[in-house]
């Protein structure tokens, strides 16, 4: 299996259901921004609502961090706007929901369930460059945390603009990093 960290996402183009209108989303749009792609298994389903809503609910603060966030899963646009209709939940979303339902995308990010058309829950962060710099899948009986990905977007951040620094476990904002050398090494 080909490692994803460090990899080009791929070229794309779906519809998106985003602030009550349909819109085309490509690999273009992303370009010089830093982005998450949420991957998720299928709309009006049971954990998904609640992580989209924990997602929804932090989103003003992905982007003042300058990060988009992009849900995915292999529904239509037109399903998402049928959920985004029918949920009081759902209705909280103002991130672009994105459409799959050739299943092109959750195969390239490696998160595609062939044998039942949908995704695992996939988290990618993706930088300006368009490399992913960080990748989960987990199981889809298994809910993922928002604050935890603020984190780890943080720490991503922090560590593209401080060259040879690194974030240590349970690094927080502001909290103090390591600058790895031979000094370091057998001290911590």
């Amino acid at each position: 299996m080909e490692p994803i960290i460090n990899s080009q996402i791929p070229e794309f183009k779906v519809q998106a259901f985003h602030n009550g209108e349909f819109k085309t989303v490509t690999n273009k749009d992303i370009e010089g921004k830093w982005a998450i792609f949420f991957f998720y298994p299928a709309d009006f389903t049971f954990v998904c609502p609640t992580e989209l809503v924990d997602m929804a609910e932090k989103y003003d603060r992905f982007k003042e961090m300058g990060v988009e966030v992009y849900s995915v899963s292999t529904d239509s646009h037109f399903v998402h706007k049928a959920w985004h209709d029918a949920s009081e939940s759902i209705r909280k979303i103002t991130y672009p929901m994105l459409a799959d339902p050739t299943g092109a995308l959750s195969r390239a990010f490696g998160v595609m369930i062939e044998e039942d058309g949908m995704a695992y829950r996939g988290t990618f962060v993706v930088n300006p460059e368009g490399r992913i710099k960080l990748a989960e899948i987990q199981d889809n009986s298994i809910g993922r945390n928002a604050d935890e990905l603020l984190r780890k977007v943080e720490a991503a951040q922090f560590v593209a603009g401080h060259d040879g620094e690194v974030c240590p476990a349970k690094w927080k904002k502001g909290a103090e990093t390591l600058k790895p050398s031979i000094d370091l090494v057998g001290k911590i």
